[in-house]
This record gives structure tokens, C-alpha cells and sequence, in this order.
């Protein structure tokens, strides 16, 4: 992949990846507002956090972004996508702030980025997240990996494999102090090792079906397959409804959505969810 084919700024060198010019990147916002869970924010302002198997440090230098010690390779094959760098946010929000309610959103937190994590990760990560607070699923992943995961590349460990967590018994994920989740993630690897949900195959096919698919998981129904779908599997006209979303809906939209996100309900969804929790539906 060429800087041409990147479409953004990007400067290679000695410390890793410099994107110089990147306004609507918010670490923050993007990457503590509730879609991951593997980033933790450093006293200096960094975050740091697993994908893919590789430990990454990034932070904001001057008006962009540093990824440390991040080579031309990882970037170009794993961070480029994990970050939707190849999308115009500036665009997006441009066409959003045509509806009021939703212009106000996105002036609240303007540097949100909808993540692209691994369809595995994402789907285990919102059946945990189910009935619980941003602190207990970070703790609850944290030692879901480190009872099953490989060591990451960099540090740490990567997120346990389908075949690793199908292996278990719910009783094998005690440790995790998960629940009646551990159930729901033994059954979820089952049914992906065996076939029955191919999570690759959500990612391109008709997203009815795709969501079908996923609810054929025990403890899986609509909002966490659509959790999956938009955050795993990139399907950014996915609307994932949780309590604060439901808030939205009926205080905002009534009637539904507005034209303008339009095949983007997912990214708007971001912003609404993001003012929502944080604010009480303040001003919207």
C-alpha cells in the first residue's frame, strides 16, 4: 500500500508512524468511549492497547498522531484499517450537522473514529459487555486474555482464539469472574470453530442475515449482534440500540433517523451514544 493509496499524511521514521495532519482524531473520544476495551490511557496522555495481536502506544503530536514504534508493515496491513484511517470524518460530520440534534453531537466530541476490530474480539467483548459498566468488561477481558491468550506482539496478550475458547468449559472461565457470560463466549466459539457462524461471511453478506446468523449464539439478540457487526465487521449502517440509544430515539427521533445518515447510521450512532452517556441528553 502506497502513501498515495493511504489518501492521508503519513511520515515514516525512526520512532514509528507520524499521521501529521489529523483533526478528527480524538484518542480520548475514539478510543474511550465505550466501542473497545483494550486501551488504557497513560499519565502523559498516550493510550495504550492490544489489536490484532500487536501491542501499539499511540498519542497526539502537535495537530497529529503518533503511533510508536510501529513499522511501514503493521501499519499498512493492521492500524491503517483498525482506525478507519481511509474514511472522510470531516465529510461525515459535515453531512450529519444538517440535522440539529446530530450537529450538536458531533460538535460535543468532533474526534470520534469508529474502530474496525477483529469480528472475534468485538462479538466476545458485547456478550460480556451485556447488564454491565466499562470497568468490570475492561477487567473481565483483561483476564479472559490473560488466562487464554498468546503473547501479543510487544507485550501483554492477544485476544484468545475461537478453538482456544471452545476447548473450555464455563467452568474453565471461572476466573474470569464473567458470569453468566462465560456461558454465552464457550457457546459463541463453538458455533464460530464448528461453522455455524461465519463471522467473515457477516461482513459482506446481506446484514439481515448476517444478524440472523449471530443470534443463533446463546445470549446473542439484536443489540450485541449489531455491536459485532459495526465494530467487527465494519458494517457502519448498523444502529446498535442500547438504553441510552433507546433515550435518543424516543426523544430525538420519533419518526426515525434523519436523510443525512443515511447508510451511516452507525457512525451517527457513535456521536449520539457518546453525547447521550456522557451528558444525560443534556442540550440535544
Amino acid at each position: 500500500m502506497s502513501n498515495a493509496a493511504l489518501q492521508i499524511p503519513v511520515r515514516f521514521d525512526e520512532l514509528g508512524v507520524l499521521l501529521p495532519d489529523l483533526p478528527d482524531f480524538d484518542l480520548a473520544q475514539t478510543l474511550d468511549c465505550g466501542q473497545a476495551f483494550r486501551w488504557e490511557e497513560q499519565m502523559d496522555g498516550s493510550f495504550i492497547g492490544i489489536a490484532h495481536k500487536r501491542r501499539c502506544r499511540i498519542s497526539r503530536e502537535g495537530d497529529g498522531v503518533r503511533l510508536w514504534e510501529v513499522s511501514r508493515t503493521a501499519f499498512e496491513q493492521v492500524w491503517y484499517s483498525y482506525f478507519d484511517l481511509g474514511r472522510d470524518y470531516a465529510a461525515l460530520k459535515r453531512s450529519f450537522s444538517s440535522d440539529p440534534a446530530l450537529a450538536r453531537a458531533v460538535a460535543y466530541a468532533p474526534g470520534i473514529r469508529v474502530l474496525r476490530q477483529e469480528p472475534w474480539e468485538a462479538l466476545c467483548s458485547f456478550i460480556i459487555s451485556q447488564n454491565n459498566h466499562v470497568k468490570r468488561i475492561k477487567g473481565i477481558i483483561a483476564r479472559f486474555c490473560e488466562l487464554l491468550g498468546e503473547p501479543a506482539e510487544g507485550g501483554g496478550f492477544a485476544f484468545p482464539e475461537p478453538e482456544t475458547v471452545a476447548a473450555c468449559s464455563p467452568d474453565d472461565l471461572a476466573p474470569l469472574r464473567a458470569g453468566f457470560r462465560a456461558r454465552y463466549l464457550v457457546d459463541a466459539a463453538q458455533k464460530v470453530v464448528s461453522g455455524q457462524v461465519d463471522l467473515q461471511a457477516c461482513c459482506s453478506m446481506p446484514v439481515d442475515e448476517a444478524r440472523a446468523m449471530l443470534t443463533r449464539i446463546t445470549g446473542v439478540g439484536i443489540k450485541v449482534a449489531d455491536c459485532a457487526l459495526l465494530y467487527g465487521c465494519g458494517r457502519v449502517e448498523c444502529f446498535p440500540i442500547d438504553v441510552w440509544m433507546r433515550r435518543v430515539m424516543e426523544h430525538l427521533y420519533p419518526d426515525g433517523l434523519p436523510d443525512c445518515v443515511s447508510g451511516y447510521e452507525g457512525i451517527a450512532q457513535q456521536y449520539l451514544f457518546h453525547y447521550a452517556r456522557t451528558t444525560g441528553l443534556g442540550t440535544v
